[in-house]
């Protein structure tokens, strides 16, 4: 597998992004196969169209694996490891991903509400297209993370450690910056930046002159600076 090496620019280095090349994949046999186990170990499957809503796998591993269309509506992943692969078009509420490594993956037009991957590590993963509610990644780990023309409603990033992550073409709305520590973040291209908590933690980032325009009044709240116009005499 061939991947990208990061890039220097004017504003610091481009995050790695993955380049996932699948083997050929055999089908996961979803009647036969029993569903999903605890600390079951997955290897060159594809997962496609499978309703995985409810099953538990904490602890799982997946290496080069696709999962297409797949539903996973409170599936319980805590724990598992994504290297090597692609989740295209999964959907679902409330998935549990807590503590989870992803590693070279592709996440491509989901629809989630409610994942937790707080405590997580993810390095060299892409996120492009789809729209993702309540994303909590408190305290978890980024490093080599692009997000692509995604719709990131009112995301949790408490305490997480981000380090060469990309924005570009997003909506990021009412987001949780409390605690954040980032290193190499580029904003620059975020179409809506709605910061609702932590402000202060946007050191490490780089953002645009329209952005330091749009952001100045809840600057000038932060350091408790008052904005009023000139009164005529």
């Amino acid at each position: 597998m061939v991947r990208k090496t990061a890039k220097a620019t004017k504003s610091g280095p481009v995050a790695r992004r993955p380049e996932v090349r699948l083997p050929p994949l055999m089908p996961y046999d979803a009647e036969g196969g029993g569903g999903l186990e605890p600390d079951g170990d997955y290897d060159g499957l594809e997962f496609k169209e499978v309703d995985l809503a409810g099953q538990e796998g904490p602890g799982s591993r997946f290496m080069d694996c696709a999962l297409r269309e797949c539903g996973l509506d409170g599936t319980e992943l805590a724990r598992a490891r994504f290297i090597d692969s692609v989740l295209s078009g999964v959907r679902g509420v409330g998935t549990d991903l807590s503590g989870a490594s992803l590693r070279d993956v592709e996440v491509l037009d989901a629809r989630l509400g409610g994942t937790q991957l707080h405590g997580a590590v993810l390095e060299r993963v892409l996120f492009r297209g789809g729209k993702i509610d309540y994303l909590n990644l408190r305290n978890a780990r980024l490093k080599d993370v692009v997000f692509e023309g995604c719709f990131l409603s009112e995301p949790d990033f408490g305490g997480a450690v981000l380090e060469r992550v990309e924005f570009r073409d997003c909506v990021l709305r009412q987001a949780d910056l409390s605690g954040v520590r980032m290193t190499d973040v580029d904003l620059r291209t975020v179409a809506e930046l709605d910061i609702a908590r932590g402000l202060d933690r946007l050191a490490g980032a780089v953002i645009s002159s329209a952005q330091l325009l749009q952001l100045a009044p809840a600057f000038a709240a932060q350091i408790g600076v008052r904005v009023e116009d000139t009164l005529e005499s």
